[in-house]
């Protein structure tokens, strides 16, 4: 199972992306693609065009892990491209909805409650 670190941060490269590239063509999409720092603490998620694969791609220390995982028979509520928007960062609860086949903005999951009082 794949544990988040409380501070790092995840980002999904939004779209398609070819899951043949190894660690150095995904370091080479997060740097140019996504504009980002690949050696910083934060989690890439890479996903296939049939939405059926995934990469995770992070630093650390003195080395890069990669995740790879691939579904058998369903598939990842992965986003599109929207506008100019190569990547999107989310939370950690949110990379587990995605991993459990949910969407970003399930519907179904408990609000955060606003109304902080007591009485």
């Amino acid at each position: 199972m794949l544990r988040l670190s409380p501070s790092a941060k995840v980002y999904l490269a939004c779209g398609p992306t070819d899951m043949r590239n190894n660690i150095d063509g995904l370091l080479l999409l997060i740097k140019f693609r996504l504009k980002l720092d690949p050696f910083e603490p934060a989690f890439f998620v890479f996903c296939n065009r049939q939405k059926n694969k995934l990469k995770i791609l992070f630093w650390d220390k003195n080395g890069y892990w990669l995740y790879y995982k691939r579904l058998e028979s369903e598939r990842f509520n992965w986003p599109e491209k929207v506008g100019n928007g190569q990547s999107i960062a989310v939370t950690e609860q949110q990379l587990s909805w995605l991993l459990d086949g949910l969407r970003l903005d399930e519907p179904d999951a408990h609000k955060e409650f606003l109304g902080r009082k007591i009485t």
